[in-house]
């Protein structure tokens, strides 16, 4: 009989496609949701359902009971919040519960889902990797710190015995992105002919069914301890745009602003957010990020693990496609 495998974070993005990924090679997929989650994104699996939250110990020990394999991916990622402690509360203090109660429990490996968010900055500008350093200090806005802190948890326990290895995605772009992610916005905003201007900065953009590849990958062949980066294609944003507008049968933008012109705008879109509590398209914590081009290596996990992501091109197809079906842009 096939292994128990649970996933955490299977109603979102990432972690349904780590779902889907696992069930194509046959393992038993058990998914830990909140009696509240979206659950969209498994309708239409072969899961077992574990109602439960990473708040509730008493509910992961029985999510856990029986599995071999765990896979924690889920996470609040959202780039502008107007109270950081409920994501806090989730991000770091929910993965070191779902970690001890997996050490607790014997799991015999556990795939944790960074991101690249807890990496630095090359100092020449360039992709950074693994090594690249960084503190606290240099994490902007709540979900990266939350993501640093989560991290030093995972490895505080790694330390204890927890045979984890950590995968830090980059951005992930590609069909189910149901919420949408800040990057799915961004991609649905371009495709509809909704973005006149950009600034100068770049993104690090991977197929979501690269992502998840890798993590099972990271699973079978991954050093316990071990960070590996799960990227794909560095695109400055200017040609980002342009590649969507060329799938979606549009005219890129052709403005190139400095950031400084575009932070009224942020503060304006945040306090407009207080009052709707949806969150802004542009904020000033994402305008701060935007002074660093996220360009990553996947060099690791491609020697290591054999990992091996598509163009990027491939991915914002898919997006655009899925997203179209599914009445988000014209």
């Amino acid at each position: 009989m096939a292994e128990i495998v649970l996933v955490t974070g299977a109603s979102g993005f990432v972690g349904a496609a780590v779902a889907r990924a696992l069930i194509a090679e046959g393992a038993r997929v058990r998914v830990l949701l909140r009696p509240t989650s979206d659950r969209r994104n498994v309708a239409d699996l072969p899961v077992e359902i574990a109602e439960g939250a990473l708040e509730d110990p008493a509910s992961l020990e029985r999510a856990l009971a029986g599995c071999r394999r765990l896979y924690h991916v889920a996470a609040d990622y959202r780039l502008w919040v107007r109270d950081p402690r409920p994501m806090f509360r989730a991000n770091v203090d929910g993965t070191r519960r779902l970690m001890e109660a997996a050490l607790a429990a014997g799991i015999e490996r556990v795939v944790y889902t960074s991101s690249v968010a807890t990496l630095g900055h090359a100092a020449d500008g360039g992709a950074a990797d693994e090594t690249t350093p960084s503190a606290e200090n240099d994490m902007i806005g709540a979900y990266k710190r939350s993501k640093f802190l989560a991290e030093a948890e995972v490895r505080r326990l790694i330390a204890a015995g927890l045979p984890a290895v950590i995968v830090n995605p980059s951005t992930p772009v590609g069909p189910g992105d149901i919420k949408p992610t800040p990057t799915g916005r961004m991609i649905v905003e371009a495709a509809a002919g909704r973005t006149p201007a950009y600034v100068d900065t770049g993104l690090n953009i991977v197929h979501v069914a690269d992502v998840a590849r890798g993590h099972l990958l990271a699973a079978a062949r991954g050093r316990i301890g071990e960070r590996y980066i799960l990227g794909g294609e560095n695109m400055d944003l200017g040609r980002l745009f342009a590649e969507i507008a060329e799938l979606a049968g549009r005219k890129p933008p052709r403005l190139r602003l400095p950031i400084a012109a575009i932070w009224p705008v942020a503060i304006g879109a945040e306090a407009l957010a207080r009052v709707t509590g949806r969150e802004p398209l542009v904020t000033r914590d994402s305008l701060r990020m935007a002074r660093h081009k996220m360009f990553f290596s996947s060099a690791k996990a491609m020697r290591e693990l054999g990992y091996a992501p598509r163009p990027a091109r491939e991915g914002l197809a898919d997006a655009i496609a899925w997203f179209r079906e599914r009445g988000y842009c014209p």
